[in-house]
C-alpha cells in the first residue's frame, strides 16, 4: 500500500475505526521522541480532545517528553485564560497529567505509605497542585458554563480542610451551587464528594 491512504467506509463504526487508527499511529510516533516545537500543539490537542479517555494519548507523551511540571503549568494557563471549551478540556487533561501516589502492597496502601518514587514525583509538583486546586475552586464558583462545571467537579476537593482557611467560604459556595444546580449530574456528583 505504501504511502496511499486506506479507504474509509461510510458509517459511524468506520469513523470510529479511523479515529482509533489515527490515534494509535500518533501514540506510536510520539512514544519515541517529541521535538520541542510540538509542545504547544500536543498540549492543545489534549485540551481540545473532547474524549476524557483519548486525551491521555496526548497528555502522556507531553509529560514524558517535557516533564510533568511544564505540562501542568500549561494546563493551569488554559484553565485561567482559555475559552470555556479550553477550560473544560484542561480539567479533563489534568486527570492524566497530575502526579498520583502509588502504593506497593496492600499493607502499604492501608498504612498510607506511597512508594518513594511516587512521593517524590508528587512533591515535585505540589506547588502546581495547590495552584490548580484554588484555580478550579474559583472557576467552578465563578463560571456558570455547564461543561466547565461538569469537567471541574470530579477533581475538585469539597472538603474545607483540603483548602486554606481563606477559601472555606468558596468551598461552601461550590457545594451550594452543585447541590442546587438544575443539572442532575452536578447534584448527584457533589453528594459523593462531600
Amino acid at each position: 500500500m505504501g504511502d496511499q491512504l486506506p479507504k474509509v467506509a461510510d458509517g459511524q463504526d468506520a469513523a470510529w475505526e479511523w479515529e482509533a487508527e489515527a490515534r494509535a499511529t500518533l501514540r506510536e510516533g510520539l512514544a519515541s521522541r517529541v521535538p520541542e516545537p510540538l509542545f504547544n500543539s500536543l498540549v492543545r490537542a489534549a485540551v481540545l480532545d473532547p474524549n476524557p479517555s483519548f486525551n491521555r494519548q496526548f497528555v502522556e507523551p507531553a509529560v514524558a517528553a517535557f516533564g510533568r511540571h511544564r505540562v501542568l503549568a500549561a494546563l493551569i494557563q488554559y484553565l485561567c485564560t482559555g475559552t470555556n471549551t479550553e477550560r473544560a478540556g484542561a480539567a479533563r487533561a489534568w486527570y492524566w497529567a497530575r502526579a498520583s501516589l502509588r502504593f506497593r502492597g496492600s499493607a502499604n496502601f492501608e498504612k498510607g505509605v506511597p512508594t518513594p518514587e511516587s512521593q517524590a514525583e508528587y512533591d515535585a509538583v505540589a506547588d502546581l497542585s495547590a495552584e490548580w486546586s484554588e484555580a478550579t475552586l474559583r472557576e467552578f464558583v465563578a463560571n456558570d458554563d455547564l461543561d466547565v462545571r461538569r469537567c471541574i467537579l470530579p477533581g475538585l476537593s469539597l472538603k474545607p480542610e483540603s483548602h486554606p482557611a481563606e477559601l472555606h467560604g468558596l468551598v461552601a459556595e461550590a457545594v451550594r451551587i452543585a447541590r442546587t444546580h438544575p443539572d442532575e449530574y452536578l447534584r448527584h456528583r457533589v453528594e459523593h464528594q462531600v
